[in-house]
């Protein structure tokens, strides 16, 4: 089955975010609404990819990570497009692609439902301090309670004080007795045999 296109849909507060994965029966994205002049959330669309790629490539530099970059447009639609590992959405401003938003659904054992889980939230630095960064975590959100999620989760790098001093704004709480282990390429092909 073939994806229909969706156009841009400004969002307002007599516009509604329409589910980008209709066809996997999903209707928990409807009536989410969020008011930011000039702003539109598009569900990311094969035609985005290319999009969306450069902007995971600028969070990679601001990250000072653009060297462990490794992420085709292919691999792109594999995931997020095919598969459905996550879901994405670009924030358009006046036209423009200036942020996008990464989340999937992980699982907690002790409340024994679903989670969200933020992936990554960027916005462009020259257009921070707009509410678009609000409007788009406040969107994820709405998701995860339309999921009848209990927890939104999200990692931060240590040395962002502005992103830190955001998230604690929104009533985040940092998880400092948690470390964070991961296990990559070749390291993982080992521990698999």
């Amino acid at each position: 089955e073939k994806r229909k296109s969706s156009s841009l849909l400004p969002v307002t507060s007599a516009t509604v975010l329409v589910n980008c994965f209709k066809k996997k029966g999903r209707k928990d994205m409807e009536d989410l609404k969020t008011n930011v002049a000039g702003l539109t959330l598009k569900p990311v669309e094969k035609e985005d990819l290319s999009t969306l790629r450069g902007l995971l490539y600028e969070l990679a530099e601001y990250e000072h990570l653009e060297d462990i970059f490794d992420v085709a447009e292919d691999v792109l639609e594999e995931s997020l497009l095919i598969k459905h590992s996550a879901e994405a959405f670009l924030a358009i401003f006046e036209g423009k692609a200036v942020g996008y938003a990464i989340y999937f659904m992980n699982f907690s054992s002790f409340l024994g439902r679903a989670g969200m889980y933020l992936e990554d939230l960027y916005v462009k630095p020259e257009y921070r301090g707009r509410g678009i960064g609000l409007a788009m975590i406040k969107t994820v959100a709405r998701i995860a309670v339309a999921r009848n999620c209990r927890r939104f989760e999200w990692v931060c790098l240590n040395w962002n004080v502005n992103s830190i001093k955001f998230y604690k704004s929104l009533g985040a709480k940092p998880l400092d007795e948690w470390t964070t282990y991961r296990v990559t390429d070749e390291d993982l092909k080992k521990l698999a045999e």
